[in-house]
């Protein structure tokens, strides 16, 4: 059984000039073996037959030929003669009668498949004067198909030398934990985006993409995945950026490398010392001891225990501890008069 060329390049029986020249570009910059250096072999295969169906087609007597008798009968060049029995107008196709007229004496047809490079260089372009050329621009790569093409993938629509747009980056906010942003963590993000399929179909594809959290990043750093937006034609798919953002904490509060908290103290702890236990962002439990008098609004500094610096491994901030002084709401003429004598002594 022949090729379908029609199928090959995705086009109706009735297609047009113009609708197989769409349907050529589409799937030849698919399928061309530069882009695909991962599957070349398959590339390769099936840009030649993309090639080969839009050659045959294109050519109005190729196409005849090939929709009256098929793929065998082109190839072989050998038109079946006319059924005898058949009416004059029945028995000889416009093929064969054209081909009676330049060829009287002959029923056979010379078949002359042209080059797929020679093809995808006339749509677009070739710096080198003609497809297949191979001149060397003096930095080690080719003219001709294989310089057309790279210019084709940087932007420049059909030779013109007109750099194409890239779509307007895509920002997501990405929300993080203090603890994950101490700590550092990965996070999987599912993305749906429109991409061209091998027909030449926009489809809707799902991926997961990987988030490497680095210890001590703060608010506001981008995370970059380079062309992850949607495909449009003509256009370079937009990059896909994630943008760190920090949950607020029920006790800690960030303060570029430093870590903030508030602590409550009595008027007794504030004036005889107490031990103060947190738990760490990591899960830690820190003891530190209060042994000054601490006034309202003091602040105690604990060296090395705040935010990793990420552009110094092993470096941290500080932990940075505001205290707050419980005043109590009464006190009773005894404890007054006790005050008095204790702290009357205080200079």
């Amino acid at each position: 059984m022949g090729k379908d060329y029609y199928n090959i390049l995705k086009v109706s029986r009735s297609a047009s000039d113009d609708d197989l020249k769409r349907a050529y570009k589409r799937l030849a910059l698919f399928w061309h073996p530069d882009k695909n250096p991962a599957n070349k072999q398959e590339a390769e295969a099936k840009f030649k037959q993309i090639s080969e169906a839009y050659d045959v087609l294109s050519d109005p007597q190729k196409r005849q030929i090939y929709d009256l008798y098929g793929e065998e009968t082109l190839k072989s060049g050998k038109i079946p003669p006319p059924n005898p029995q058949a009416t004059s107008s029945s028995a000889y196709s416009p093929v064969y009668q054209q081909y009676q007229r330049q060829h009287p004496n002959t029923s056979t047809f010379k078949f002359k498949p042209r080059n797929a490079d020679d093809i995808y260089a006339e749509f677009f372009g070739s710096e080198g004067g003609g497809g297949g050329t191979s001149n060397s621009d003096g930095g080690g790569r080719s003219r001709g198909v294989n310089d057309a093409f790279f210019r084709v993938h940087n932007g420049t629509e059909n030779g013109g030398g007109a750099r194409g747009r890239k779509a307007a980056a895509v920002e997501n906010t990405l929300p993080c934990s203090l603890e994950e942003l101490y700590k550092g963590a990965k996070k999987k993000m599912k993305i749906s985006r429109n991409v061209y399929d091998a027909s030449g179909k926009f489809r809707t594809v799902e991926e997961i993409l990987t988030i490497d959290i680095k210890p001590g990043w703060k608010k506001g750093t981008k995370i970059t995945f380079p062309q992850k937006g949607n495909q449009e034609p003509g256009i370079i798919p937009a990059d896909l950026i994630f943008v760190v953002d920090e949950k607020p904490h029920a006790m800690y509060k960030r303060d570029g490398n430093d870590l903030l908290v508030n602590h409550e103290i009595t008027l007794l702890e504030s004036l005889t010392g107490k031990t103060l236990e947190l738990t760490s962002l990591d899960g830690r439990n820190l003891v530190i001891p209060i042994t000054d008098i601490v006034k309202p609004g003091d602040e105690m500094v604990v060296a090395n225990e705040g935010m990793p610096i990420s552009k110094e491994p092993g470096k941290r901030g500080n932990l940075r501890i505001k205290f707050e002084v419980k005043y109590p709401s009464r006190l009773t003429t005894e404890q007054k008069s006790d005050l008095i004598k204790v702290l009357g002594v205080v200079s």
